[in-house]
């Protein structure tokens, strides 16, 4: 369950607006109270998405400047990269902290 946690955000990638923060959001509300490693994986998961979210949307309004045009795939990348690391690390078993993340939910 903690691994569908991390890939469950890949749902924002097919199009459903802030499926990214939904699909892991279900996962954690649904099993957080019968499996620690699963609540403390979603905490993580959650905070990222929200984290990359703000991010996304800095992004977005740094394509004015242009700046944007350039950080915009890089976000989109690292997002996918650290996402499928997250999701391997936690089918080992292993709690995957994600870089650059801000924790909103402790």
């Amino acid at each position: 369950m903690a691994m569908l946690c991390h890939l469950l955000s890949f749902v924002g990638l097919l199009g459903v607006p802030i499926g990214n923060i939904l699909g892991p959001l279900v996962i954690w509300l649904v099993k957080k109270d019968q499996d620690p490693f699963v609540d403390a994986t979603g905490k993580e998961v959650l905070n990222f998405q929200i984290t990359a979210t703000i991010y996304g949307i800095i992004c977005g309004l740094l394509v004015f400047v242009v700046i944007g045009l350039f950080l915009l795939p890089v976000l989109i990348i690292a997002v996918v990269v650290l996402t499928i690391i997250g999701a391997l690390k936690a089918n080992e078993g292993i709690l995957y902290r994600y870089p650059f993340t801000i924790r909103f939910l402790k």
